[in-house]
């Protein structure tokens, strides 16, 4: 208790791969430019997303979700990191470092089960098309949505609790960019492997259960895709389909070898580049993922724009 007392009074140092790169300030000025840039292209998709009626369907309110969430997952973190960077002050109190972690819990989490009922909304759209605003009206997907957001929070909220709960005496160093569950128990001075099993359990449930409903309706989706007559309608499913996919992997391959790699096969920068890559890089690059390609985004994008700005500006733009 004693341990603990001092850890909550003194807090922490994260001690993050800006502190052991060997070009530090090119690397945040990097990660600052990925982060305007998702600031920037989330929002945008946001704003177009909820102001354009034509995307007021089932498909566009989920990708609006997504981007909210990678939109707040990335402020959670990058700009404490850049600040303390810039400011020579890596602290982060004993609150402030529970907080960090169920935030970046829950939208993680959120967005585990989210990419998995997007990929169930492109089955639906593509193997039942006739029956897709039955399985896919507004009020069942504002519940599955609302449903992923609580079942989130309690998830977040339990693993923080516990593992806040451990008194931590090895050091008040964190070897990461920000408070991260297998990086925090490595400071902790009691027994953390019964925890860890949990810890990897739950990231088998979160990650790998998520997945495989995604594998399994890819598969479903390539059969009935190699059957359809027309070649415009394969393209047009390849095309939605690819870009989610590609999200799919940029986001499952950090996120399971953080949570799904055993402790034993981790060090401080493979996480510190993990940690990076699915939560500054992928919400940076995932609206240009599913906009860049997307001819109703696209669209969207020049019918709001061209209000604001007058036809002039757009006179021969393409998007």
């Amino acid at each position: 208790m004693e341990f603990r007392n001092s850890t909550m009074g003194n807090g922490f140092i994260l001690v993050g791969i800006l502190d052991d790169s060997g070009a530090p300030e090119l690397l945040c000025a990097t990660i600052t430019a990925l982060y305007m840039l998702a600031l920037t292209s989330n929002g945008v998709l946001l704003l177009v997303i909820t102001m354009d009626a034509r995307l007021h369907v089932p498909m566009y309110l989920l990708l609006g979700q997504l981007s909210l969430m990678d939109l707040l997952l990335t402020s959670v973190i990058t700009p404490k990191a850049v600040m303390d960077f810039l400011l020579k002050d890596n602290t982060i109190s004993f609150g402030g470092c529970a907080l960090q972690m169920f935030l970046e819990l829950v939208l993680g989490s959120a967005e585990d089960l989210l990419l998995a009922f997007m990929a169930y909304d492109r089955y639906v759209a593509i193997c039942h098309p006739l029956n897709y605003m039955i399985f896919m009206r507004p009020s069942v997907c504002w519940f599955v949505v609302g449903t992923i957001w609580i079942l989130a929070s309690v998830i977040a909220l339990g693993f923080t609790i516990y593992t806040m709960n451990y008194p931590f005496c090895k050091s008040r160093q964190i070897r990461h960019l920000f408070c991260e569950i297998p990086p925090l128990l490595k400071l902790a001075c009691e027994d953390t492997s019964t925890y860890e099993l949990m810890v990897y359990l739950a990231g088998v449930s979160v990650l790998i259960l998520p997945l495989a409903v995604i594998l399994a309706s890819y598969v479903r989706i390539l059969f009935t895709v190699l059957h359809m007559p027309s070649n415009e309608g394969r393209k047009k499913a390849l095309v939605t389909c690819s870009s989610h996919l590609i999200v799919v992997g940029m986001w499952y391959g950090g996120s399971s070898l953080m949570y799904v790699l055993p402790s034993q096969f981790h060090s401080p920068k493979q996480d510190n580049i993990l940690s990076i890559f699915y939560t500054i890089v992928t919400p940076a690059l995932n609206p240009l993922i599913y906009s860049l390609r997307n001819k109703e985004v696209t669209g969207a994008l020049r019918r709001i724009f061209g209000k604001w700005l007058g036809p002039a500006h757009f006179l021969g733009s393409s998007f």
